[in-house]
């Protein structure tokens, strides 16, 4: 799967990030299938399932960003915000 971030900075300048994510499910069962599809969890997900849930534990290796399958590809998203001046860790930092 490929994610896409785009950023227009202040300035007008346009940066973005393209994560590649792979990812590979075991072989299921048709009994797996139907518990999973009786689940409903399904429902309204991108590729029908969410690796944060009950279909995460069909999932034998991933190679890329979690958090892109997730939805956001945090890692890219964090480092083209602060490589704009953001000051998106002082918040982290202002807690204690």
């Amino acid at each position: 799967m490929f994610t896409a971030v785009s950023l227009i900075t202040p300035r007008g300048a346009e940066r973005q990030r393209l994560v590649e994510t792979r990812l590979r499910f075991k072989r299921l069962s048709g009994a797996e299938i139907a518990a999973y599809l009786a689940s409903g969890e399904w429902r309204g997900k991108a590729g029908g399932y969410a690796i944060q849930g009950l279909a995460g534990v069909f999932v034998v290796k991933l190679i890329g960003s979690y958090t892109s399958v997730v939805g956001l590809p945090l890692n890219e998203t964090v480092n083209l915000l602060a490589g704009e001046g953001f000051p998106v860790l002082e918040p982290w930092s202002e807690r204690g």
